[in-house]
C-alpha cells in the first residue's frame, strides 16, 4: 500500500484530503508544516509527498530537497499559479490548483505513483540486463503501445481495457465523443487488434460526402444507373470486404442510405445502385458520432432499428479537458512530431505554456491542440514556445481568480459547519464560510483574501452571498 505524506497547514483541507486518500486504499500521514514533517517523519521513506506551496515557516518546495528524489505534488491556489512554474523548475513532479475535485486529485496521485513504479521497474530491468546476458522477459506488458493512443488517465485506461476486450470480436461498435477527441484512433486500434488486421480498414466521413452521392459512394453503382455513370463501380463497403468499415459522423447519413446499411448489417449483403442482384460481403462496422443518436431516433432523424444494430458495443471517449495531465503528454508528443517535420531539435514548451495547456478547456479537443502546436512550431523563432505563441485564449493572470482554495468534494454538505472536525462531504461554500468565521477575528480582509487566493472584491461578494457579516472589532481597520 503506497504511503503518502500530506503537508498542509489548514486542518480542514488536510483532514478532507486524508480521508479521501484513505478511502482509496492509501496509507496517509500528515503534518502542518515542513518543520513538523521533519521532526515527526523520515521524509524520504514516503512514496509520495503532497504539500501546499504556502506554509508557515519554510515553503512546500523545501520538501523537494528533503524528499531525496521522492515525488512531490504541490498544491497551489489559482491566485498563485505562477508560483507553480517555479515549483516545477525546482523539481516538483507536478502541481494541482485549488479548488480541485476528488477525481482530479486521485488521478494525479495515481499517475505519479504509476510513473514512479514504471521508472523503478525500468531501472530494475536495466540492472538485471547488465548482470545477465540472456533470460526470459519478466512480467507482462501493461503499456498501451499496441493501441497507439497517448494518455494514462483512468478514463483512458478503462477505454484501453474495453478496446482489448472488444477488438477480437466481430461485434458492431459505436464510438461516441465530442469532435476532435480521436474517435478514428479508437477505430484504428479496434481494427489493428482484430483478426481482420491484415485486411483493409476503409474510413468514410459521412458528413463530407454530398447526399446525392452517398449511396453510390458506399454501395457502388452499375453503368447507366444515373446521369454520368459511364461505367460500373464498386463502393466503399465492397472495398472493405473481409476487413473493417469505419463510418465517421454516422448521424449525418441520409435515411435512404441508412436503410441500405441496415441490410448490410442484417443480411451481410449489398446491392449496387441500379442493380437487381445482391452480393455477399463480410464487413465489420465501426461507427462514430458526436451526436445523440437515440434522441435523433426518437424524432425520426435516425432509424431506430439501425441505432440498436450499431449500439451492440458503445465506447465513450472523454473530452480532452476531462483527461487531466494527459493534455501535457499529448502536447509533448505533438511537439516532437512537428519539430521533426520542421527539422527543429531545440524546441520546448516554456513554463507558462505548460500551465496554459493544462488550464485551457480545449473545446476543439485533441485536434485543436495539434493545430495549436503545429502553428507554434512554424512561428517559433526561439527555443521556447510561449503560451502566447500557442494562441490559447487564456491569460494566466486571469485564471478563474474568482475561485478560492479548498477541496471540492463530490457532493455538497451542510453550510452550517463553522467549527470542529469538517464533515466528509464539506462543500467549497462550507469551507469558505468555516475559514472566514474562524480567522476573521485575527486576520485583516487583505490577509483573508490572500490566504483564500481571491481578490478583496471577491471576498466581499462571497460574504454578501453567504450572509457572513464583516466583524466591526477585533481587527485593525485597513485603509
Amino acid at each position: 500500500m503506497p504511503h503518502i505524506l500530506i503537508v498542509e497547514d489548514e486542518t480542514i483541507i488536510r483532514s478532507a484530503l486524508r480521508r479521501l486518500l484513505e478511502r482509496n486504499q492509501y496509507q496517509v500521514s500528515e503534518a502542518g508544516s515542513v518543520q513538523e514533517a521533519q521532526e515527526r517523519f523520515s521524509i524520504p521513506s514516503f512514496d509520495l509527498i503532497v504539500s501546499d506551496l504556502r506554509l508557515p515557516g519554510a515553503p512546500g518546495t523545501e520538501l523537494i530537497k528533503l524528499g531525496q528524489g521522492k515525488p512531490v505534488l504541490i498544491m497551489t491556489s489559482y491566485a498563485s499559479l505562477r508560483s507553480a512554474v517555479d515549483s516545477m523548475k525546482m523539481g516538483a513532479v507536478d502541481y494541482i490548483a485549488k479548488p480541485f475535485d476528488h477525481d482530479e486529485m486521485l488521478q494525479a496521485v495515481s499517475r505519479i505513483l504509476r510513473d514512479r513504479q514504471t521508472l523503478q521497474s525500468m531501472q530494475a530491468e536495466r540492472a538485471a540486463t547488465s548482470k545477465v546476458a540472456t533470460g526470459d522477459k519478466a512480467g507482462p506488458d501493461n503499456s498501451n503501445g499496441e493501441i497507439g493512443i497517448i494518455g494514462s488517465c483512468p478514463p483512458m485506461q478503462d477505454m484501453y481495457s474495453k478496446i482489448r476486450k472488444v477488438a477480437p470480436t466481430d461485434s458492431n461498435v459505436l464510438i461516441q465523443g465530442e469532435s476532435g477527441t480521436g474517435k478514428e484512433l479508437v477505430a484504428r486500434a479496434l481494427h489493428n487488434l482484430s483478426r481482420r488486421a491484415k485486411a483493409p480498414m476503409i474510413s468514410v466521413n459521412c458528413a463530407a460526402i454530398p447526399e446525392s452521392l452517398i449511396e453510390s459512394e458506399l454501395f457502388g453503382h452499375e453503368k447507366g444507373a444515373f446521369t454520368g455513370a459511364s461505367a460500373g463501380r464498386a463502393g466503399l463497403v465492397e472495398a472493405a470486404d473481409g476487413g473493417t468499415l469505419f463510418l465517421d459522423e454516422i448521424g449525418e447519413l441520409p435515411l435512404e442510405a441508412q436503410a441500405r446499411l441496415l441490410r448490410v448489417l442484417q443480411e451481410g449483403e449489398i446491392r449496387r445502385v441500379g442493380s437487381v442482384q445482391s452480393q455477399k460481403v463480410d464487413v465489420r462496422l465501426i461507427a462514430a458520432t458526436h451526436r445523440d443518436l437515440k434522441s435523433l431516433a426518437k424524432v425520426g432523424q435516425f432509424r431506430e432499428d439501425l441505432y440498436y444494430r450499431l449500439h451492440v458495443i458503445a465506447l465513450k471517449l472523454p473530452a480532452l479537458r476531462e483527461r487531466g495531465a494527459d493534455v501535457n503528454e499529448i502536447a509533448t508528443a505533438f511537439l516532437a512530431r512537428q519539430s521533426a517535420k520542421a527539422g527543429r531539435t531545440d524546441l520546448r514548451f516554456a513554463p507558462d505554456a505548460e500551465l496554459a495547456i493544462r488550464q485551457y478547456s480545449w473545446p476543439g479537443n485533441v485536434r485543436e491542440l495539434e493545430n495549436a502546436v503545429e502553428r507554434a512550431v512554424i512561428l517559433c523563432e526561439s527555443p521556447e514556445i510561449s503560451a502566447e505563441l500557442l494562441g490559447i485564449d487564456i491569460e494566466l493572470s486571469d485564471l478563474d481568480v474568482n475561485e478560492f482554495i479548498g477541496l471540492a468534494p463530490q457532493t455538497a454538505g451542510s453550510s452550517s459547519s463553522t467549527a470542529g472536525e469538517p464533515t466528509e462531504d464539506l462543500s467549497l461554500e462550507d469551507y469558505f464560510q468555516h475559514f472566514v468565521l474562524e480567522h476573521q477575528d485575527h486576520m485583516t480582509e487583505t490577509e483573508l483574501a490572500r490566504k483564500l487566493g481571491v481578490s478583496r472584491k471577491c471576498l466581499w461578494e462571497r460574504r454578501q452571498r453567504l450572509g457572513i457579516p464583516r466583524r466591526k472589532t477585533g481587527v485593525a481597520s485597513e485603509t
